[in-house]
């Protein structure tokens, strides 16, 4: 293979992540070897060929020798994928031996429409504040937003022992070593590796490399999703480091920036790991959770405002102040295709429960303002912040796992110990069977 790589010794230009020469017969996102460093082309102009160089470029001079692989990332999959850990570039991180499998181009395109169905199966993560008020479908694309003191990693590491899935794929994107040896650590007390596939980039590799993580968990996402008729989902933290890799490659690049110095490809290059997400005829899925951190909890930023676009909803993490919980904001939380599912595939009284507990703990937010502006409470507005202290406890909190019967019961349970059935306003049918207080 080597004897037929195209060679050359001769770079135009240089800049601190790419360099740019003459060469011809290269293809759009090929691999090459740029002075002992791995390197991609990123773009083409007549026979100009600029490629970006991981590592970047110090070190490398006009003379340097510049092969070309023929071929743009690929990864191996096979059902060995399961339970390992692996590099931006889909090779082991524990030491171990190689995946044998067969040889696949990441970021292909997404499945034809015409091979896609609507999503109607139930993914449940067993944390309340999702599973309840906002409920995932096979096949959803949905982000987390999350200031960067959150504790996203925690929830995305509860979810990946939760789901019901057949397989997780993890893709982690600029994470400190704590961060990815706490999933490590995580899966392997859980005995879970059996069925988790994880691709890891740390802060201490080149940033860029960040940009294949989201390609190589979707490559393996989709073998086992499209060839093994699987459920997957697919957790990616963080987007927004993702996206910081795209802009630093974009300036490198002499191109103008967009809003918050992003560049103007940004949400072409989010929609194209998003629109992965497919519910298939076959009954395999590809489900994407992504955590996006947010700079100061600013949602107008070009990163969560491009992925609120694409996205079907979001799921917001907060600090309750009532019980030094976080919680799943149910105000600012939103899952756009939970109606596909809720009272089909759940439980009759699902979609009443929620929205009453959500009607009521909104009436314990505007008590609350009125108790903070000086004003007497009634004994109702006493009544809704009990209430809404314990719903945050009980179902809100991302620390409780429970499946859904028992949310709705719980729910139940609370609307008996603090309102009458007229207040909890609820179809008389439904209060017969499940009112907790008869």
């Amino acid at each position: 293979m080597k004897a037929f790589q195209k060679i050359y010794t001769r770079i135009d230009n240089i800049t601190k992540a790419t360099v740019t020469l003459t060469a011809r017969g290269v293809g759009n996102d090929e691999l090459a070897t740029v002075g002992g460093k791995l390197a991609q082309v990123v773009k083409i102009d007549g026979g100009a060929v600029t490629l970006q160089v991981f590592a970047g470029t110090e070190g490398i001079a006009t003379d340097a020798e510049v092969a070309f692989h023929g071929a743009p990332p690929a990864l191996r999959v096979s059902d060995d994928l399961a339970g390992r850990f692996f590099n931006a570039y889909g090779q082991p991180l524990e030491g171990g031996e190689p995946v044998d499998g067969e040889l696949r181009e990441i970021g292909g395109p997404a499945v034809n429409p015409y091979r896609r169905k609507q999503p109607s199966e139930l993914i449940a993560t067993g944390i309340a504040g999702i599973d309840l008020n906002n409920t995932i479908v096979t096949g959803q694309k949905i982000p987390f937003f999350a200031d960067s003191d959150q504790p996203y990693n925690e929830v995305m590491g509860m979810v990946a022992l939760r789901a019901k899935a057949d397989k997780i794929i993890l893709g982690g994107m600029g994470m400190t070593n704590d961060d990815f040896l706490f999933y490590k650590h995580l899966f392997e007390n859980a005995g879970a590796l059996d069925h988790i596939v994880s691709f890891i980039n740390t802060t201490e590799d080149p940033p860029v490399e960040r940009l294949l993580i989201p390609d190589m968990a979707l490559t393996a996402a989709e073998y086992f999703a499209v060839d093994k008729g699987e459920k997957v989902l697919v957790l990616l933290t963080d987007m927004t480091t993702y996206a910081d890799a795209l802009a630093i490659v974009s300036n490198r690049m002499d191109q103008i920036p967009s809003k918050d110095s992003m560049p103007g490809s940004l949400y072409s290059d989010l929609a194209r790991i998003y629109e992965k997400a497919v519910q298939l005829p076959s009954g395999g899925s590809i489900t994407i959770i992504a955590v996006t951190t947010l700079s100061g909890g600013d949602i107008t930023h070009a990163v969560p405002d491009n992925t609120g676009y694409i996205t079907e909803g979001q799921l917001f993490l907060r600090h309750d102040t009532d019980t030094g919980k976080v919680i799943v904001d149910p105000f600012r939380s939103l899952s756009r295709l939970k109606q596909l599912v809720i009272g089909k595939k759940t439980r009759e009284d699902h979609p009443q429960v929620m929205n009453a507990a959500i009607r009521l703990y909104a009436d314990a937010a505007n008590a609350k303002t009125k108790l903070e502006n000086g004003f007497d409470l009634t004994d109702y507005d006493e009544r809704t912040l009990e209430f809404a202290r314990e719903y945050s406890e009980k179902l809100l909190s991302i620390d409780v796992n429970i499946d859904i019967d028992t949310m709705l019961d719980t729910a139940w349970r609370l609307f008996a110990k603090y309102f009458t059935v007229s207040e909890v306003a609820i179809k008389q049918e439904l209060v017969d069977k499940y009112w907790a207080g008869e």
